[in-house]
């Protein structure tokens, strides 16, 4: 059996973070549903109520026109799918991915953690990885450089950005690469511009969810340990693999006037969400 899912960004999963499955073969029952179910839950959860519906309406053409019927695989179905509703949406975080039944066996293995097992194994992996931190140096001329590649929850990376603010904080100036981040956590790009603000809180940005009609607000945190950057120029570096919440992190210093960007226009990941199984 196969598992279609419909993916509206998932937070701290790095693009390109996850293995494709080998694939396999599909019917075209199987498309019908998958298109069907697709169109549901756009129509029910998307951000916007009218790009949920341009995006279903072209699905279910597609599939009356029989445009899918050559797609036996399911590699190219999910791909196809991906690409119709990203001609419409221009959200990247939007795509289909398929998996075997049960994933793969380290999933399946890991299936009944517990949430405490589960924070603890994601932990290790991430200190395995330096809470994505690459590179953190002083270049010639006192410039700070930091290069790191995901925004790690800040329950779990918290500490590490304050030891490497507290590395750069004498230097005069500072460039931060984000040529190779994919994204992250929410709470956590907030925490590292907290170290950019002084005293006073400031509005960094807002996620909006439409199932829950609920909105979570990201501001700076007047009180950090460790040492703020103020009053210094920064630098941040993109190209067009930074995504998702690296691109918001961009954003937030852009618009706030915090930072000079330079580089590329980035991956074009917006509209938080979670994973749909489709069939």
């Amino acid at each position: 059996m196969l598992h279609f899912l419909l993916l509206l960004c998932l937070q701290n999963l790095p693009l390109g973070a996850r293995p494709e499955p080998k694939d396999l073969t599909i019917d075209a029952a199987v498309r019908t549903a998958v298109i069907e179910e697709a169109a549901k839950d756009l129509d029910e959860n998307y951000v916007f109520p009218d790009v949920a519906k341009k995006m279903a309406t072209l699905l279910r053409e597609k599939l009356k026109q029989k445009k899918y019927d050559a797609l036996t695989s399911a590699k190219a179905f999910a791909k196809q799918l991906t690409d119709d509703l990203q001609s419409i949406s221009h959200d990247k975080h939007l795509r289909v991915r398929y998996e075997e039944q049960g994933g793969s066996a380290n999933e399946e293995s890991h299936r009944s953690d517990s949430p405490d097992q589960e924070y603890e194994r994601y932990r290790v992996e991430a200190a395995r990885n330096n809470f994505g931190f690459v590179k953190v140096a002083r270049l010639e001329g006192n410039v700070g450089y930091i290069d790191f590649r995901e925004f790690v929850p800040n329950a779990v990376g918290g500490e590490k950005v304050t030891q490497v603010m507290n590395f750069v904080a004498d230097t005069d100036a500072l460039i931060i690469d984000l040529r190779e981040n994919g994204g992250g956590a929410p709470d956590q790009i907030a925490w590292i511009c907290s170290y950019l603000f002084g005293a006073e809180r400031v509005h960094l940005n807002d996620l909006y969810f439409r199932p829950s009609d609920s909105t979570e607000q990201f501001w700076t945190t007047p009180t950090v340990p460790g040492r703020k950057y103020l009053d210094k120029d920064v630098y941040v570096l993109t190209s067009n693999y930074t995504f998702s919440g690296a691109e918001e992190f961009a954003y937030n210093l852009q618009t706030q006037k915090r930072a000079t960007l330079v580089g590329e226009t980035t991956g074009g990941g917006a509209n938080p969400g979670g994973m749909s199984r489709l069939h």
